[in-house]
């Protein structure tokens, strides 16, 4: 799975990085996950090459930067790979990293 198709880079575009800084809630634009573990992504800005910013839940929940790279670079058992919820959209996320509403 392509986890930034070009329709997910043109959204996240409105979003690059530190344009949201000090705002909450965020919109919470695309979604990664390991779906063998409990790791979660939630994306919030985006430099449109690698770098992300957004809220990740794994060990703990704290908003930070990861990069596409290093989310692509993920294998788990049997070949499995971070997967992006191709049902996930407009979701706002607060401070504390509740996600909610459209």
């Amino acid at each position: 799975m392509k986890l930034v198709t070009k329709q997910i880079a043109k959204k996240l575009s409105k979003y690059p990085l530190y344009s949201t800084d000090g705002t909450h809630p965020k919109d919470a634009v695309v979604k990664f996950f390991t779906p063998w573990t409990y790791w979660t992504w939630y994306v919030t800005e985006f430099d449109g090459k690698d770098r992300f910013f957004g809220f990740v839940e794994g060990h703990d929940k704290e908003w930070g930067y990861f990069s596409l790279s290093e989310l692509e670079s993920i294998k788990g058992p049997f070949g499995m790979k971070v997967e992006r919820d191709i049902f996930f959209d407009n979701k706002k996320i607060d401070e504390n990293g509740e996600v909610y509403g459209e």
